[in-house]
């Protein structure tokens, strides 16, 4: 991929996640009710793409409801506010083994695997614009958890999203996932136009280094769309280098709790700061439309 600045930027808004972050920050919202109001924030901020996970909503943690799902895909498209929707479909692919010493039997309390029809049973009945499909399988942060995506359950899911008319964003967190990814396309299971999310720095994923974001950002097809964040500190740097490359940007309380050292963070203040970095450098917001226009969205 050839690169250039992006002059036309599109913003997404990841307002929640599925990590245990909703006892580091009172900002983190877990109802629908609260998700949507940060999604209409966000949006009024600047973000024409909100990534949506749920929660349950008495103890927080993260939850494949479809009630829910369909609760907040209403609630969104009955406020006055348009945005783009994109729900996950990352959820039903955990794994937990025992200790080192014994891993199995696997760990039940902690392990969710479902089948691919059951992993996107909720993007068939809400009918988002985009889903998120992670391209592959990986140690997520330190212990025995493994975020699992066999090959088999990647095709199945990418063959029901395109089938739903459902745009996959193929969430790469490693090089080999990005050649995954490249062969679902060339294998007819990925529609044109091509929507890629390049994950950086989470543990033990691609390193947060330039020249590994470079390396990913070289290796996309000239024609594919692309966005990019990293975590935590260094989320604020990503908005910057994305857009320098070519990409579209994602920040969010997913991603990242905090404004600054110690200052806690909603996503319409993230959203806020990533839409000033886009301005400043001499770019432009997308709105919803021009989103949808771009990358053939189907709004249902």
């Amino acid at each position: 991929m050839p690169l250039q600045p992006n002059r036309d930027v599109m913003i997404t808004a990841a307002l929640t996640g599925s990590g245990d972050t909703t006892g580091k920050s009172d900002k983190v919202p877990v109802t629908p009710k609260e998700i949507v109001v940060a999604a209409i924030d966000a949006a009024k901020a600047g973000a024409a793409v909100v990534h949506c996970h749920v929660r349950d909503p008495e103890t927080g943690a993260p939850s494949r409801r479809l009630d829910l799902f369909r609760e907040v895909k209403d609630r969104i498209r009955d406020a006055d506010t348009d945005v783009v929707l994109n729900f996950t479909a990352g959820n039903g692919g955990d794994v937990t083994f025992g200790p080192s010493d014994a891993p199995l039997p696997l760990n039940d309390t902690e392990t969710d695997m479902i089948s691919a029809e059951d992993r996107v049973a909720h993007v068939a009945d809400c009918l988002p614009e985009i889903c998120t499909l992670d391209c592959g399988t990986m140690n997520f942060g330190n212990g025995d958890y493994v975020m699992t995506n066999t090959t088999n359950t990647l095709r199945d899911m990418a063959a029901r999203m395109t089938a739903l008319g459902v745009r996959p964003e193929l969430e790469v967190f490693d090089t080999g996932h990005l050649w995954f990814a490249k062969q679902l396309v060339e294998d007819g299971l990925i529609e044109d136009p091509v929507l890629v999310q390049l994950c950086m720095g989470v543990p033990w994923s691609a390193p947060n280094d330039i020249a590994t974001f470079m390396a990913m950002v070289t290796a996309l097809p000239e024609h594919w769309t692309f966005s990019a964040f990293s975590i935590g500190r260094d989320a604020p740097m990503y908005p910057g280098l994305a857009i320098a490359a070519g990409g579209h940007v994602r920040v969010g309380l997913e991603d990242n709790l905090y404004v600054s050292k110690g200052v806690k963070a909603t996503s319409a203040d993230l959203v806020e700061m990533a839409a000033n970095v886009v301005v400043n450098s001499g770019a432009r917001l997308q709105t919803p439309a021009e989103v949808r226009e771009k990358l053939h969205l189907q709004k249902r």
